[in-house]
């Protein structure tokens, strides 16, 4: 396996949660929605030209599952990018927690940019609003990024709808659950927030993991494969390169 294309995912996956939850912690009431929606999307769309060309830019494990599952990548590159996402998400939780706690009465219990339903959703969305949520717009997250990196797709611009697309379902999902569509970047701030965010978490790895497997059907379904597949390693590192 590619340790730079390790590398790049753990690294990727900090610098999302570190910027774009950052973002949220520490300058949410300023910039609100639509510039929280923005940092995450501008910050995927910056990655993805950067580190596209090495391990593909997954930074996510719900895109990794969709990979497998449509198989794009094996199994031991998946397990290998899922090792790393997460520990990138709970290396930038980390260091979004260090720069919170540098803000005078700036809570970080329970909330430090995490995601959740009832009390803890803008609209009190129910535990069922937050999966369906969750679910679809993973869905839509995931087709995305499968369907610019095929081989049937414009060469070189894969970066840009899938930096809109993460923007887009920030702006849908911000009042309802806080937005996912990534368990790595749900599952660290949830570990250092701890409270009801730790125990609401569950459905943040579930649902986007389902959303996952669900936009990778999808994706066999509209995009044909090629009589010839490419090697793991082709498959994994081309978010701006077109894959089968």
């Amino acid at each position: 396996m590619d340790r730079r294309a390790l590398l790049c995912e753990f690294a990727g996956t900090l610098m999302l949660v570190l910027f774009a939850v950052g973002a949220a912690v520490v300058a949410g009431p300023a910039i609100g929605t639509v510039g929280i929606a923005l940092a995450f999307g501008c910050v995927l769309l910056a990655l993805a030209y950067a580190m596209g060309p090495i391990s593909g830019c997954h930074v996510n494990p719900a895109v990794t599952l969709g990979f497998l599952v449509a198989r794009r990548i094996d199994g031991r590159t998946a397990l290998g990018y899922w090792a790393a996402q997460l520990l990138g998400g709970l290396a930038g939780a980390a260091l979004v927690f260090l720069l919170a706690a540098q803000i005078p009465g700036l809570p970080t219990h329970g909330k430090l940019g995490s995601n959740g339903w009832g009390s803890r959703s803008t609209v009190h969305t129910t535990l069922a609003g937050a999966f369906l949520t969750e679910v679809l717009l993973t869905l839509l997250l995931v087709y995305v990024v499968l369907a610019v990196t095929h081989r049937l797709a414009a060469t070189g611009f894969a970066g840009l709808p899938i930096g809109l697309a993460l923007t887009a379902v920030h702006l849908v999902g911000i009042p309802l659950t806080g937005t996912s569509v990534n368990p790595a970047r749900s599952l660290g701030p949830a570990l250092f927030a701890g409270g009801a965010a730790l125990s609401q978490v569950w459905l943040f790895l579930l649902a986007l993991m389902i959303g996952g497997a669900l936009a990778a059907g999808l994706h066999l379904l509209t995009h044909p494969r090629p009589a010839t597949h490419p090697t793991s390693t082709q498959a994994a590192a081309g978010t701006l390169s077109p894959q089968a």
